[in-house]
């Protein structure tokens, strides 16, 4: 896949988080799943931040990080489907869009048990998010498979990213987590 057609993919991701805060929620099942993630700019930018983080790594965390944040994100949607709301939810969540941003653009390399901690801390934040805003008349399953392969997809974009671009281009990643840990900061005052 070549840089044109990654970041023609990654610009078509974040046309709907332009426009829209939450969209879908008037869809059912899969496709309000599959939107949660892409046209909330905050989840956006955590799940594209993961994927940037993980490349950015060696080793196992270029994979841990991801499957981490899916499988935690997963079991917070189950927990959100039971009414389960952990508090200070969208503070833990825009949380996790200035501490993701930060890691990238810092490059922070943690030992990997911190850094799978911290990953699924913010995926249950996330996941209990998604659950929470089931739509009615959904069928939990249908709508948590759109929201895991939307996450899932967000994660290979950023890694994506990271991994084509020429050593060269590093700067501009972290710039990237510059910019999402700016929004994250402004989600927390705002």
């Amino acid at each position: 896949m070549t840089l044109k057609k990654i970041l023609g993919s990654l610009a078509l991701l974040v046309m709907p988080a332009v426009a829209f805060a939450h969209p879908g929620h008037g869809d059912s099942g899969w496709m309000a799943g599959v939107s949660h993630p892409v046209g909330g700019i905050d989840h956006l930018l955590a799940m594209v931040a993961v994927g940037l983080w993980a490349a950015q790594q060696q080793g196992a965390a270029r994979w841990a990080l991801p499957l981490t944040f899916v499988g935690t994100m997963l079991i917070g949607g189950l927990l959100g489907f039971e009414g389960l709301a952990l508090p200070a939810l969208e503070s833990g969540i825009a949380a996790s869009v200035l501490a993701l941003g930060l890691a990238v653009a810092l490059a922070v390399r943690p030992p990997l048990s911190l850094a799978v901690a911290v990953t699924a801390l913010f995926a249950l934040f996330h996941g209990v998010a998604h659950g929470l805003e089931l739509p009615e008349m959904s069928s939990p399953w249908t709508y948590a498979a759109g929201f895991v392969l939307a996450t899932a997809t967000l994660h290979a974009l950023g890694y994506a990213v990271v991994r084509v671009l020429p050593q060269a281009a590093a700067p501009l990643v972290r710039l990237a987590g510059v910019a999402s840990a700016a929004t994250g900061a402004w989600l927390l005052a705002g």
